[in-house]
């Protein structure tokens, strides 16, 4: 997210001041949610982040995608294309390169993806193929479509959600659908953790068998509680993303690597 590259709250601000978002929810406005904000990452390294942006740099085969700037809600009620470009602009003069996009809350608003393009992007993390994933806003997120979204983490009620580079959609990006959201441990559900771990190894072992693609994401910050059990779980699935490359070349690639196969077999 870009706000994390500010060097301090004095540029935070400053560059807040160029986005006029008018949600009409203004709770979601980061200009409102400041109070709690230290002067620096020093201070405050929960909501400053440029010391970690610059260790990922150093690491060999990652990819520093967006985010968006501000977290910016992208089918919420008020905000509009223009204010979702300032947004864009904001990202372009982080002069990172970017070309990965990855809507906040999953908000994948197909009217904007042209205006994506304009500034560089490339390529975005779809939603899987299941009306419980299609994208919600906060009024239409059902206590039905929560539970169900929950229910398919454990057991298989929607599919591994794998597909082949072949069937990825190009117009007007390059969507590269989630597979699974690799939910938070969960100690009232400690007692069906396996299930969920072997809910993703079962997506995993498919797409390595058929040559398909298998997108695992999460949030940093879902690791921030019960570090420990998250962590042991996360070892567990790169254990058999090792068996599976040693057995089928299964391969771990970011976006860009995706974009990157797909512009050499265009």
């Amino acid at each position: 997210m870009g706000m994390l590259y500010c060097k301090n709250k004095k540029e935070l601000l400053e560059r807040l001041e160029q986005l006029n978002i008018t949600y009409v929810n203004e709770s979601f406005s980061p200009k409102n949610n400041l109070a709690n904000v230290g002067e620096n990452e020093t201070h405050d390294p929960y909501h400053f982040g440029t010391s970690l942006i610059d260790i990922i740099k150093t690491i060999p085969n990652q990819e520093i995608g967006t985010h968006t700037f501000s977290h910016y809600y992208c089918l919420e009620e008020g905000q509009h294309i223009e204010q979702f470009e300032a947004d864009l602009k904001e990202v372009v003069s982080l002069n990172e390169n970017t070309s990965s996009l990855v809507f906040p809350r999953n908000q994948t608003n197909m009217e904007y993806l042209n205006m994506s393009k304009k500034y560089g992007i490339t390529a975005f993390r779809g939603n899987e193929d299941s009306w419980i994933y299609a994208p919600y806003t906060s009024k239409t997120n059902s206590k039905t479509k929560r539970l169900l979204r929950l229910a398919d983490a454990y057991v298989n009620l929607t599919g591994h959600h794998t597909y082949s580079v072949a069937n990825i959609q190009t117009d007007p990006l390059i969507n590269i659908k989630s597979s699974r959201f690799l939910r938070p441990f969960s100690k009232r559900l400690k007692v069906v953790e396996e299930l969920r771990l072997r809910r993703i190894k079962n997506g995993l072992t498919k797409a390595a068998k058929s040559n398909e693609l298998y997108h695992l994401w999460w949030h940093p910050h879902n690791f921030g509680k019960n570090i420990e059990e998250n962590l042991q779980l996360l070892e567990e699935i790169l254990k058999h993303v090792d068996l599976l490359r040693e057995k089928y070349n299964f391969q771990s690639m970011h976006m860009r690597d995706i974009v990157d196969v797909m512009n050499i077999n265009s």
